[in-house]
């Protein structure tokens, strides 16, 4: 598939999305950032219109399984959470002691210096990956990929287990961020 191809179209249709930090980064290994996503996506949800289906935090990306409400608009809503932890990330980055943080900074400023858009730092990559779900089984399919991913990549032995994500909800328990489990 070419880029075009993750071009979100209908704003208030249900998408697989993934963001990802430049340079595959792997900041979320400490809980500060963590918590910092789930509390971004809860903010989203209650404020912004974002419902979210799945979610799964993994060391360098997010996926979502979400749309909008009607009224809203999902580019809105994502252009609004990555402009607002990107810059919540560069300054935790700057401030909490962090033994990669110098050079961490160095590849968010580097490929910043390659995008006019980017007064300094370029936190997440610019592609969302938005995979439309016209079909409530692709949408039960990526909701799978995403509770699978923390077990693929030999985290826990069940995705119920992983604490940054929906599949606890989907396991009858409450999760961290809001999520709705009727598709």
């Amino acid at each position: 598939m070419t880029a075009e191809n993750y071009f979100i179209q209908d704003q208030n249709a249900a998408y697989f999305l993934t963001f990802t930090v430049t340079d595959w980064v792997d900041i979320f290994t400490r809980k500060e950032y963590k918590i910092e996503i789930v509390n971004s996506l809860n903010y989203c949800i209650k404020h912004k219109g974002l419902i979210v289906f799945a979610w799964c935090l993994m060391s360098n990306h997010l996926h979502l399984v979400c749309c909008a409400e009607e009224g809203f608009r999902i580019s809105d809503i994502i252009r609004d959470f990555k402009k607002f932890t990107s810059k919540l990330f560069v300054e935790m980055i700057q401030n909490i002691p962090e033994s990669r943080d110098d050079w961490m900074l160095y590849r968010f400023k580097y490929a910043g210096k390659f995008d006019n858009r980017i007064t300094q730092y370029k936190f997440w990559q610019e592609t969302n990956h938005a995979v439309l779900l016209d079909s409530s089984e692709k949408i039960v399919q990526r909701i799978n990929y995403t509770h699978e991913n923390p077990v693929r990549t030999l985290i826990v032995a069940h995705p119920h287990e992983y604490l940054f994500s929906s599949a606890i909800d989907y396991a009858g328990e409450q999760g961290f961020v809001d999520v709705q489990l009727e598709v």
